[in-house]
């Protein structure tokens, strides 16, 4: 629990001999001796009344969120302030007068923004990875404020003065072990891009007695998903059977922290005992400007980070690994973004991977992008009859009961940042899948407010990154590629309705021919976010173990496929 601060020190002036001040806005102010001369950025101001964490860590796109408003500023100088009030767009309240008259707990966070000076002449202002995965509550050199208890009344005149006055810390650059090492690559192709050095970075599990066999030569694995803060659900030593319990609500599941450690351990044990394969897997960390990975794509907004991965990348992470090097020999899993990743890998570089497992991908095909089509429906938020209308839900538990909607989660990203800079998910799919607008920022596949799709921007998504629509299209030069690779899994209940576009691409797969797809489809009754293909167990199980799970198909794979007079001996190793 953080410290209750009241009175003079609590209000920082303001109201001196109350307890608590009463205001119906909030100034922000800029603190003294910070790092930089002035900022630019995002201020946001977030109410709880939980006082068990900081204000900030409670700010969420869900129900339970707390309060959040925002506002930009730019060139924003030690003792200037900006005023954050009625007429400013909130999430889950739309305005403050909506505040109920009570006590809460206030911060305030500004979200630091660099100038990025591109190779095509745009400049733009985004927050910069440094460290945290583009999370603006962590993310070094952002700068908040101190929580403080108020009692808000938005009826009654008056401000309440918060102070920007601590910067957050720099993230220590992770360290080798004896069984993952830190890989961090320069990217030339990004750098010119962002106009800046842009790195590529990586943990690399290393298969057991990597030193003691030279000769070898490792297929790889690349493990996609979102920021890795270190190769996840891998641990070389037993669970604390001590250690406290802590319960995982999103599973139901007690003591998970225990659960974690002990599969993590049981991989450990796999990886290192005398049956199992020697390979490389890897985690990739893209962050970016706009989100905590890239998609692993080329695109407008974000830069070559599809050829930057593939052809700058991963040869030099292979070539000081010792990797095999060759297509046959790769293959891709993930899930959720990560599946994503995983098939659009396998779509967009086809010879470059023999098989890719997309568990619970996002939207696969854009007629249903999570649940909208994009190409026929006219309006993202709601359904509309002839009398009245329907806001369109996006995400729901296994029993189908909403927890949000599509406007509500669009209306918190639009508090979080404008111009795609929120690190949303919707903004992120702007950002990745939509051409560059004229002022340098990705132009909107809907109005944020409103919801009004844009077709041009619509039709520009399907072209480019809709893979069912890509698969369909160009079947004729892909099938013979991709024939036996594709394999997806989802829950037929997943929370955010991505088992949708995995109907209507089986639908596609089933259908062809000249060759076949050969491809596994396959679906965990009543599973939710984020099923990879195990009916025997759980989600908060199977999510731990995408690294063992596949091994048996990626090795049948490689010996029904590999090219005659290819290594698939010297990494058999006892």
């Amino acid at each position: 629990m953080f410290r209750r601060f009241l009175g003079a020190t609590a209000l920082l002036g303001t109201a001196a001999a109350c307890p608590a001040a009463h205001a119906e806005s909030f100034r922000v102010e800029l603190g003294d001796k910070l790092p930089q001369a002035s900022y630019d950025g995002r201020v946001l101001l977030i109410f709880s009344k939980d006082p068990k964490s900081e204000p900030r860590f409670q700010a969420a796109r869900g129900l339970e969120s707390a309060q959040i408003f925002g506002v930009d500023v730019n060139d924003f100088k030690p003792r200037q302030s900006t005023v954050i009030g009625n007429g400013i767009t909130g999430y889950p309240l739309e305005s403050m007068p909506e505040i109920p008259a009570g006590t809460y707990w206030v911060q305030a966070v500004l979200n630091k923004y660099d100038t990025f000076h591109l190779s095509n002449g745009k400049v733009v202002k985004l927050p910069a990875a440094r460290g945290a995965g583009q999370n603006w509550r962590k993310e070094p050199g952002n700068l908040i404020s101190k929580p403080v208890q108020v009692t808000f009344d938005p009826k009654r005149p008056g401000e309440i003065k918060l102070v920007l006055d601590t910067a957050l810390p720099p993230v220590p650059e992770p360290q080798d072990t004896e069984h993952v090492k830190y890989f961090k690559f320069k990217s030339p192709s990004l750098s010119k891009f962002w106009g800046r050095d842009t790195y590529l970075n990586a943990y690399v599990l290393l298969p057991r007695d990597f030193d003691k066999h030279p000769e070898a030569r490792y297929p790889l694995i690349i493990n996609h998903g979102h920021f890795p803060q270190g190769f996840a659900n891998f641990r070389t030593t037993p669970p604390d059977p001590n250690a406290p319990c802590v319960y995982a609500a999103r599973f139901q599941m007690d003591c998970y922290n225990r659960i974690q450690e002990q599969e993590a351990y049981d991989f450990y044990q796999k990886w290192a005992s005398p049956d199992f394969p020697r390979m490389l897997i890897i985690e990739i960390d893209h962050s970016n400007p706009y989100f905590d990975d890239s998609y692993a794509v080329n695109s407008e907004n974000l830069g070559p980070y599809g050829d930057a991965i593939q052809y700058e990348f991963i040869p030099a992470l292979e070539k000081k690994f010792r990797g095999i090097g060759q297509g046959w020999a790769r293959f891709v899993y993930g899930g959720s973004t990560g599946g994503w990743i995983a098939l659009a890998a396998q779509v967009k570089y086809p010879d470059e991977y023999n098989g890719a497992f997309a568990s619970c991908p996002d939207s696969i095909d854009f007629r249903q992008t999570k649940v909208i089509n994009i190409y026929d429906d006219d309006n993202a938020y709601y359904k509309f009859g002839m009398f009245g209308s329907v806001p369109i839900p996006i995400n729901r538990d296994y029993l189908g009961h909403v927890n949000w909607t599509v406007e509500q989660e669009n209306r918190y990203e639009r508090v979080i940042g404008d111009k795609s800079r929120s690190g949303g998910q919707w903004d992120i799919w702007e950002a990745v899948y939509s051409p560059m607008g004229e002022d340098g920022y990705p132009k909107r596949i809907w109005d944020k407010t409103t919801g009004k799709i844009d077709k041009s921007v619509a039709a520009y998504w399907r072209e480019n990154y809709d893979l069912r629509h890509i698969m369909e299209r160009d079947w004729a030069t892909l099938g013979p590629k991709l024939r036996g690779k594709i394999h997806l899994y989802v829950g037929d209940m997943d929370n955010f309705y991505l088992n949708n576009a995995v109907y209507l691409t089986e639908e596609f797969l089933k259908k062809t021919s000249n060759p076949p797809a050969d491809a596994e489809v396959a679906y965990g009754d009543r599973a939710e976010h984020c099923w990879n293909g195990d009916p025997t167990q759980p989600n908060g199980i199977t999510r731990l173990r995408y690294n063992s799970m596949y091994v048996s198909k990626i090795m049948k794979r490689i010996a029904d496929t590999a090219p005659a007079g290819a290594d698939v001996t010297s990494w058999r190793y006892k």
